[in-house]
């Protein structure tokens, strides 16, 4: 049930994100950054994530409770479209059209994360790269919008800084590729402000800069006239 609430009028209020496929929850922390009341979801038990978590499969979730929040992100598994995977051989099941149909169906605003191996499939996806937001990491993550949202492409700048070979230490002057079986977890956590992660959750998480970024544009759209709040 919606009701048309002006979110910038309601005092104390913060409007609910739902997370789907949320792992350790690098994207949730810049949402909660920016503002929002985070729920994550996955299918598998997510000990470090750090805000309200339930463990679910996410497309049934989104269809049953979607329409109870106000903005909802989903990144759904990357491995099907990475590289890595695809040179190992390795099966996995591609979640980005169903995904999509599930958050079309909820009438909510939206935006589906993935990695440069499924733009083909994403529409219109904004690409976002730490060096946008300071950070001395290339880590390129692209961002699909929908249910009435936008994202407007910013502009990317040069990449002058050396890059170490993946899975090797990190040199000094260059900028580590947190991948794989990758070296320096300590590091990876100061560049990409995930200090609870463990080598797991870095190698596939969003930087939550990027989400806050993101969720700022959300909350500016959220408090547009004539826009429904989840109630």
């Amino acid at each position: 049930m919606t009701q048309p609430t002006d979110i910038r009028r309601v005092r104390g209020h913060r409007p609910r994100l739902l997370d789907l496929y949320c792992c350790q929850g690098g994207a949730a922390k810049g949402y909660a950054d920016a503002g929002f009341d985070v729920t994550g979801i996955d299918i598998a038990p997510q000990p470090r994530y750090p805000f309200r978590f339930v463990q679910a499969d996410a497309v049934a979730f989104v269809l049953t409770h979607g329409a109870a929040f106000d903005f909802i992100h989903a990144s759904p598994p990357c491995q099907h479209d990475s590289e890595c995977q695809r040179i190992q051989n390795n099966a996995h099941p591609d979640l980005i059209a169903p995904t999509r149909t599930a958050l079309e169906a909820m009438g909510r605003p939206w935006v589906m994360e993935n990695v440069r191996g499924a733009v083909p499939k994403l529409h219109r996806p904004v690409m976002l790269c730490g060096t946008m937001f300071g950070l001395a990491n290339y880590r390129h993550r692209f961002f699909e919008p929908g249910g009435g949202f936008t994202l407007t492409q910013p502009e990317h700048p040069a990449h002058l800084v050396p890059q170490a070979k993946m899975g090797r230490p990190v040199p000094p002057g260059h900028y580590g590729q947190f991948v794989g079986n990758f070296s320096g977890v300590d590091l990876a956590r100061r560049v990409l402000g995930v200090p609870w992660m463990n080598r797991d959750g870095i190698r596939e998480c969003v930087p939550p800069a990027y989400t806050e970024s993101i969720g700022r544009a959300a909350l500016a759209y959220l408090a547009g006239p004539a826009l429904g709040v989840a109630a």
